[in-house]
């Protein structure tokens, strides 16, 4: 359902990669908060990601962090950008969905997240956020567990 009104929205057709280089994103966390909060739960991720952007608005990445549970966490991921509202060549709120794997999440804290029976689990992340020249924010969406705040630097 929100692909469909990311793709609706943004008013264009889902165009396969083009594997043109256009960008690098640097990314670190800047706020997390969870919805049902609890004593054991971290909000101080230490998120430091990379993104590899194409001109078609594809985007392959990865990110570590430190997850709810205060664990190393990876996650390896693909997406594409759907541009909402673009003011201007240097200003643009566009949406985010991101697909792919996480691994961090062991021991007591393995079945917190959905199919993680084997230490790997899928995940769709989807996001909203604002471009203004070269920096990047994000709200990201984690399931029902919480939200991230981000703040990124493309060159």
């Amino acid at each position: 359902m929100l692909l469909a009104v990311l793709l609706l929205t943004s008013g264009q057709a889902l165009a396969m990669p083009s594997l043109e280089y256009e960008r690098t994103r640097i990314q670190t966390s800047l706020y997390t908060t969870h919805f049902s909060p609890r004593d054991e739960h971290n909000n101080q991720q230490d998120l430091v990601g990379v993104e590899v952007h194409d001109i078609a608005r594809w985007f392959a990445g990865t990110a570590w962090f430190k997850n709810s549970f205060d664990q190393p966490t990876w996650y390896f991921y693909a997406g594409r950008e759907f541009p909402f509202w673009q003011p201007s060549d240097t200003l643009e709120v566009r949406g985010k969905l991101t697909g792919g794997l996480i691994r961090g999440y062991k021991g007591e804290f393995r079945d917190k997240i959905p199919f993680n029976r084997y230490g790997i689990a899928p995940a769709l992340l989807p996001s909203v956020g604002v471009r203004w020249e070269r920096l990047d924010a994000d709200l990201i969406l984690f399931g029902a567990a919480g939200a991230m705040v981000t703040l990124g630097v493309s060159f």
